[in-house]
């Protein structure tokens, strides 16, 4: 399983939020794309349109669990996607900003 930690995240890189809604709407990390585990399959388009061609994905939730199983299936498609070890947990942790739909400090759930 291709891992990162947070603390070896840049401020650009590519971040994809597997979390479902109520998670999301509680805090994320800022430009963070936000997909569902639950609609993933459905929305596989709109991670396509979205992440960088040649960049690399990186695949968060709460604390890794549903991410792994998110970087599984990009890497299983050929997609260059790492699983953020430790998820949002790890994130806020590590002093970074979560934030909610209107920029607002946030909290993870």
């Amino acid at each position: 399983m291709p891992t990162v930690q947070v603390g070896d995240l840049k401020d650009d890189d590519f971040l994809l939020d597997v979390r479902e809604d109520d998670e999301w709407q509680a805090g994320h990390a800022e430009g963070a794309l936000h997909i569902p585990l639950s609609e993933f399959t459905a929305r596989y388009g709109e991670l396509t349109e979205a992440a960088p061609q040649d960049g690399r994905i990186h695949v968060i939730c709460r604390s890794g669990g549903r991410s792994a199983q998110v970087t599984m299936y990009l890497v299983q498609q050929g997609i260059d996607a790492v699983n953020v070890d430790g998820g949002m947990q790890a994130w806020s942790a590590a002093g970074r900003a979560v934030v909610t739909g209107d920029g607002t400090p946030g909290h993870v759930l």
